[in-house]
């Protein structure tokens, strides 16, 4: 069985450690647990590994957040992941900080790389793990929010959050998406 792990962010010194680039740390996390390590590659930094008899490959797209469907679609092809079988870790300012809730599908409620992967890859029929980063911003400030660091009381949180998150990629690989969702979903 084939899988196919998707941390969204943007590439950038500048963007490394911001709410919208939660994928990315998520991802780094899995894969170095993992013992392997990320190469660059067409549309991505690309990593694989092996996991209780699954393949399981896990990019961070380089085309920035609004193309991020242009490298999931390539590596599906590539790597021959059905839809089901695709995990984008997300961040989301729908659900507070510290929320981790995996779903089978949705909407990609105004988050630009969400609608790149719909127009791209299918529709809205793919898991995705929502990392929440709430949505303590002023009015008009949205952009400057998720594009701006974690605070401190939140850096102080984000190790166990990523880490949970990985354990939730892990389970979605080893006993599916359903059971995952029983027993790790949080808040």
């Amino acid at each position: 069985m084939n899988y196919l792990i998707v941390g969204l962010g943007n590439i950038g010194s500048e963007y490394a450690d911001t709410r919208h680039n939660i994928g990315f740390m998520v991802a780094d996390e899995l894969v170095k647990q993992a013992g392997a390590s990320f190469s660059l590659l067409k549309l991505a930094y690309y990593s694989e590994f092996r996991q209780r008899g699954h393949n399981v490959t896990v990019i961070k797209p380089t085309t920035y957040m609004n193309l991020s469907g242009k490298a999931v679609n390539y590596y599906m092809q590539q790597c021959k992941v059905p839809i089901q079988n695709v995990l984008v870790i997300v961040d989301d300012l729908a659900i507070p900080f510290g929320s981790l809730r995996m779903k089978p599908k949705g909407s990609s409620a105004g988050h630009n790389g969400l609608k790149s992967i719909e127009q791209l890859c299918g529709g809205q029929v793919y898991p995705r793990l929502r990392f929440g980063i709430g949505d303590n911003y002023p009015k008009g400030r949205q952009v400057d929010y998720v594009l701006g660091p974690f605070d401190k009381d939140e850096q102080a949180e984000l190790p166990a959050l990523i880490d949970h998150s990985v354990k939730m990629i892990q389970s979605f690989v080893n006993i599916g998406i359903e059971l995952t969702m029983t027993n790790l979903n949080t808040k």
